[in-house]
This record gives structure tokens, sequence and C-alpha cells, in this order.
């Protein structure tokens, strides 16, 4: 098995960026959802409710942020003051976040039709991962919960042998949005896989990811129109198990080093989970 897909997405919820290379650390693959927009409020927003953000690329360049859009809109954005800072809400944490400058907010308003703030998850800001699945003081950005998201070519291709089978179409690995895709033949594999080493890096498969309604979503327009493969994950990866209820695609996992991957890189399982995970029978 080697590794086919590295992923990064700036922005939460943002266009990912496909990489050649990517380093790792605590927080998992650098640049990696360091960026979030929020409401007036300070909480957070995802495609979820603002499907538009689908258009958004957010590009870090060596001294400024580049924002773009689809439409061919763009802006570049200066580092945040370190000062200006903001307690924001993502699921059940609150980070304090460094705030871009007024005008910066103002334009983002303008370009989605709401008002709208960019924070960024800088030196000052802290969060952790679950301690129940991750361990204690795993730092995790602005993801939804832990740091990488690995996902599998035969798993796919399971899930859309589904989808076939009942005249849904397909759809590609980019609505999983995930960090790191494995390339291996045999379909719900990772269910077994505790722990994974690439690069020289362990990561430990922590917890499976339940999915949302941002798989139906075109991640280069927004729209809901085109295929969605969430009747096929209800028929064939719903949890049985009610600690992570829902439909299943992919595995929220920790790093346990630092280091380098790239495309090519080995993958090999270094500790299997003997039960995998329960899946209801159809």
């Amino acid at each position: 098995m080697h590794v086919t897909e590295l992923n990064i997405y700036p922005l939460k919820s943002g266009r990912g960026i496909a990489l050649p290379a990517a380093r790792v650390d605590a927080l998992g693959l650098s640049g990696d959802r360091r960026m979030m927009l929020t409401d007036p409020s300070g909480h957070f927003i995802t495609q979820r409710e603002l499907p538009a953000l689908a258009t958004l690329t957010a590009l870090p360049q060596s001294s400024h942020l580049q924002l773009s859009l689809a439409d061919g809109r763009e802006m570049m954005v200066a580092p945040p003051h370190p000062e200006r800072r903001k307690d924001v809400a993502i699921w059940k944490s609150i980070v304090s976040a460094a705030v871009a400058e007024d005008s910066v907010n103002i334009r983002l308003s303008e370009w989605f039709g709401r008002e709208v703030k960019l924070v960024f998850f800088d030196g000052g800001a802290s969060r952790t991962a679950t301690r129940d699945w991750a361990g204690p003081d795993s730092p995790v950005s602005f993801a939804d919960g832990y740091q990488v998201l690995v996902t599998t070519t035969g798993s796919l291709s399971a899930l859309n042998a589904d989808m076939a089978a009942h005249g849904e179409g397909s759809v590609g690995m980019e609505r999983f949005r995930p960090n790191v895709v494995v390339d291996c033949d045999e379909a719900w594999a990772e269910d077994n896989w505790a722990a994974i080493e690439i690069g020289g890096i362990r990561f430990d498969l922590v917890k499976p990811c339940a999915r949302c309604i941002m798989t139906t979503q075109d991640q280069q327009t927004g729209s809901r129109e085109g295929a969605n493969p969430m009747p096929a994950m209800g028929r064939i990866r719903m949890s049985a198990d009610r600690r992570v209820p829902g439909p299943l695609f992919g595995w929220n996992a920790v790093p346990r080093g630092e280091g380098q991957l790239a495309l090519g890189d080995a993958v090999r399982v270094i500790e299997h989970r003997q039960e995998g995970w329960a899946i209801k029978k159809r």
C-alpha cells in the first residue's frame, strides 16, 4: 500500500489543496485548517450552512494570505495582529483566535452576503482533541475534531459500486475531504487498522468519521444537485456503535511523531484492531 493523495484545507470548509509532500507535526499536516470563518458571535461556519465556501481558496504565501473565489475575485490578507483576538466556538471547544482586519471581514461579508469574520489559529491559540479517543494532551487546530483524516481507494470503490448498482452515479474522493489517501484494494480494511506507519511516523486510527451533508456537495461549486453518497453509506456503512452514530467513511488519525510525507510513500499497518468496527447489517 502507498499514499496516493495528500491534501490540506488551509481554511476550514474552503477548497482543498493537493500536495506532492507535506510536513507533519502534532497538529497534523502543516497548514491544515489554520483559518476559518465565524459569524459575528464567533460561532464557526462551514459548508453545511454556507455551501459557497466550496468556491473559496485560501493559499498561504510567504508574507500574506491569498483569498480567491471561483469567479475571479481575490484579495491579499496580511497576517493578523496577535492582540486582535476573539474567543470562537468550534463544536464544544472555545478557542482564542486572532482576527483579521475589519477591512478584510467587510469584504468577505460582501462576498458571501452575510456578516462573517476570518480568524486564525496562531501561536496564541490552543485546543485539544477529545481525550477519550485521542489520549491526553493531543493538540488540534480548527479541524472538526482530530488531526488527520485517512481514507482508502478500496473503500471509495466499494461505495461507488453500491451507488452504481442503485443508479445513483458516483463520487470522487474529494467529497470526503481526506488528508491522506491510501491505495488499498480491500474495501473497509481500515476498520481493522489500529495504527499505520508512513514515512517513519506512527498514526493511531482512533475514531471512524461520521459523515454529514457536506458529502453531498460538489467541492468546486458547493452545489447539492449531483450524485449523493449518503443513501449508499446508509445502506452499507451505518454505524452499529452508539459512540459514533451515523454513516461512516474514513478514520480520524492522531500522529505520534513529526516528519515528512510524500506521494508514493509506503503505508504499513503496525497494529490491528481485531474486532474492527460494528456496522449495521442490511
